[in-house]
């Protein structure tokens, strides 16, 4: 694998973007939002608007002179239809309960109007990897079930219905339901084999289920687990989040054999190529599965604007002011939402204001009116120059460090009537994407395959006739848009 630093691809992409000037755009921008765009959600049939309102940020660490379900209000009010919440953010689900108590969206309470409560996209998370069981190891819990917790995901669905839509205390109104809910932060291939198992061939009497099986029931109303007799359907989609690992990322979907995952929150700002990048790995992946796709950390939860490289504790740690002069929060809000297969970004909400130069959600929806092909990769390109210069580049904490270009994995060969066969796994991109894959012998071209987006198990393979004298090595090359390449022998 390629030994390039970040410093150095720092160095390097400001002496390539010498001579480039950013065009004049302020933090304000255009104002006043009267029909927000739409953009489709994969295979899910609802059109989000382009802005989503994040659960974070003031929602989740309140000041003492903000009223968080006032932000919420006033983003359904100004025409946001995505709304985004956890079991781990705190108070945020409560207080979403109290903003859509005040706007008619409570089944089973005066005012309550479906029609409305169907224009809006509702979704919770869960750290939690099982819906029975404990896990061998014992992990932390909060993100997966601890040792002796016996907190599943189930329980946490019904805890943010009950948080939103009912008392708080466990209960919640005949009616109610979760749009989507993803499994959250995901981090490990350990955590992937959790979530899967017991997907397949489900049945009451097993004693570990992960979490993908439970969440399965809770959407069509079944009971393969044992864990729904009620058999109610309480979710009508699922997905999963992550910042930290594209191909972690890729791997939980190329498991997915029934298309179970509809949905995928993931971390992209302009410094995502100065790190083991989502926009060429992770994201085209989705997109190849038609799943909607949901920015998050456009800002670098805040990094970008003065909070330090890290997440966010304390009420001290919300940004309330509204882009900067050298770095205007138009553009980072365009950039995360030209990315290719992107349908909404959630931005986190410091504030709000009936002055629209200091109101967080109206800068930020004005932002979000740009259409998928909006910007140029040139112009991508230059906000990307503009976002290395914060911290010298050192923004996304949550995001794995820079390795370059990859080598194919699971390289193997294997005899066939008609030659050898070749297979591998997808390489992860570096900072350009992948164009092709080389299979060579003895420095010889033998062949080659474009790249394309691994959604399956189903690995790349290529065929080679036998050598007639001897064993001469074979080795697959990766080779960039750039021209630049890695190899890996066969063993």
């Amino acid at each position: 694998m390629s030994s390039i630093t970040r410093r150095d691809f720092l160095k390097r992409g400001a002496a390539l973007s010498a001579g480039l000037s950013i065009a004049p755009y302020v933090s304000t921008g255009k104002i006043g939002v009267t029909n927000p765009m739409k953009r489709s959600f994969g295979r899910i049939p609802f059109e989000v608007t382009s802005l989503g309102l994040g659960g974070q940020a003031s929602i989740q660490w309140t000041p003492d002179d903000v009223d968080p379900a006032a932000i919420v209000v006033k983003a359904y009010n100004a025409g946001v239809n995505y709304f985004d919440t956890s079991n781990v953010y705190g108070p945020s689900q409560l207080h979403f309960g109290r903003a859509f108590r005040e706007l008619g969206l409570v089944p089973g309470l005066p005012g309550y109007d479906e029609s409305k409560r169907k224009s809006i996209f509702l979704t919770s998370k869960s750290g939690l990897r099982l819906c029975k069981g404990t896990p061998e190891n014992g992990v932390m819990r909060g993100w997966t079930n601890g040792p002796r917790s016996s907190i599943t995901i189930v329980d946490d669905v019904k805890r943010s219905l009950s948080q939103v839509f009912g008392d708080g205390k466990g209960a919640y109104p005949k009616g109610a339901y979760l749009d989507m809910v993803l499994i959250h932060a995901l981090k490990s291939v350990e955590q992937i084999d959790y979530l899967y198992t017991g997907l397949d061939g489900t049945r009451p009497d097993m004693e570990v289920i992960g979490a993908l099986a439970g969440l399965r029931d809770l959407r069509d109303g079944t009971n393969l687990t044992g864990i729904n007799p009620k058999e109610e359907k309480l979710i009508k989609h699922v997905g999963f989040s992550g910042h930290l690992s594209p191909s972690v990322m890729m791997e939980m979907i190329r498991r997915d054999e029934e298309n179970l995952l509809e949905g995928m929150l993931i971390a992209i700002n302009g410094n995502d190529r100065i790190y083991n990048n989502f926009q060429y790995n992770t994201i085209p992946v989705a997109k190849a599965k038609d799943m909607g796709i949901i920015a998050m950390k456009v800002f670098s939860d805040g990094t970008m604007y003065g909070k330090g490289n890290h997440f966010s504790k304390d009420s001290s740690h919300v940004i309330r002011k509204v882009g900067t002069p050298d770095l205007p929060s138009r553009r980072l809000v365009e950039y995360s939402l030209s990315v290719p297969g992107i349908s909404t970004a959630i931005i986190g909400t410091g504030q709000v204001s009936d002055d629209a130069k200091q109101c967080q959600l109206t800068q930020n929806l004005s932002a979000a009116q740009i259409r998928p092909e909006g910007l140029t990769e040139n112009q991508r390109r230059e906000i990307g120059k503009m976002t290395a210069k914060v911290r010298d580049g050192e923004t996304n904490y949550f995001q794995e460090e820079y390795e370059g270009l990859g080598r194919v994995a699971n390289l193997k060969s294997k005899a066939v009537s008609d030659g050898i066969k070749i297979t591998w796994d997808t390489a992860i991109a570096g900072d350009e994407p992948i164009a092709k894959y080389q299979v060579c012998r003895g420095g010889q071209v033998l062949g080659e395959i474009a790249h394309k987006p691994q959604t399956s198990m189903k690995p790349f393979e290529f065929v080679v006739s036998k050598p007639t004298e001897g064993s001469i090595p074979i080795s697959v090359k990766t080779v960039d848009v750039a021209g630049r390449s890695t190899e890996l022998q066969v063993a």
